[in-house]
């Protein structure tokens, strides 16, 4: 039995999908594994922001068209860089266990605070409202580019520092480079964040995945992206969620902001688990309507 995934082709990528494999080896061990690689257009259009060039989506269209062609039997994603509407033909089969969801602050190689004259280099739209919060001294610009691309414009001079995830660091064994970790209360995290995700074309056999699979983590999960979708949140949009879970309970906390980012809410809901897509479909509605 040969079994294809396909994946990014940055180095974090294939670290990624490669962890998926080794957990597919446990499981399956008599079956060939082979990873193949791509880029996709997301990757090659590194001089405009993703709102500027289509989204998320963007990092999926080709890996999508591998799995159609049935060139790959599963794709590997970072959750957090999906769109949030999954074409039904492509179904989500696993959620890995959560790797540290938190955002991280790096500083240029052998600094040990921020040069103000310099700005932090951060994309997201959701970081950059919450970031202003907490340096509402210091400029943000728009930095595109996979993690190792992003760290070398940093060491470059081009930026004060970074944003970044801290789980792409840790599965880089880039951990070092962490100078202080933001708590999910003063940077709520992405949908998603710190989760792989696989995803697969409809009649494909799953059996072989049963070792990557969290059943909190795809609780999580549901809720944040449903959280997210009811919001209607694209790439550009500052909305953010973070579930945990414990025993069989949920609770999620979710950031609105509105469309001209003039009203911010934050809140949290706790429920069964069991009801997690419907926990995040209602605090988004409870928090876009003030209620």
């Amino acid at each position: 039995m040969k079994i294809r995934i396909g994946s990014r082709e940055s180095k974090l990528a294939v670290i990624q999908s490669e962890m998926v494999m080794e957990a597919m080896a446990q499981t399956v061990p008599d079956a060939e594994l082979e990873l193949v690689t791509m880029k996709t257009t997301g990757d090659r259009i590194l001089n405009q922001t993703l709102d500027q060039i289509g989204g998320k989506g963007l990092f999926v269209k080709e890996l999508d068209q591998a799995l159609r062609d049935g060139r790959v039997e599963f794709t590997v994603h970072s959750l957090k860089d999906m769109p949030m509407e999954v074409p039904e033909d492509l179904p989500l089969v696993a959620f890995s266990s959560r790797e540290d969801p938190r955002d991280v602050l790096v500083l240029p190689e052998g600094s040990e605070h921020m040069d103000p004259s310099k700005p932090i280099g951060c994309s997201s739209r959701r970081r950059q409202l919450q970031l202003k919060a907490l340096f509402p001294e210091m400029e943000i610009r728009p930095v595109r580019g996979n993690v190792l691309t992003r760290l070398a414009k940093l060491d470059g001079g081009e930026f004060s520092a970074l944003v970044l995830a801290a789980a792409g660091l840790k599965r880089l064994n880039l951990e070092n480079r962490i100078s202080r970790y933001f708590s999910t209360e003063e940077i709520l995290p992405a949908a998603g964040q710190g989760i792989l995700a696989v995803q697969t074309r409809l009649g494909v056999d799953t059996a072989c995945l049963e070792g990557i699979r969290d059943a909190d983590t795809a609780a999580c999960a549901l809720a944040e992206r449903a959280f997210v979708r009811e919001l209607d949140g694209g790439c550009s949009s500052p909305v953010a969620a973070y579930a945990v879970t414990e025993g069989e309970s949920l609770t999620l906390t979710g950031l609105y902001v509105s469309p001209d980012e003039t009203i911010v809410r934050k809140g949290t809901l706790t429920g069964d688990k069991s009801q997690a897509e419907t926990l995040g479909t209602r605090l988004a509605e409870i928090l876009k309507n003030g209620v």
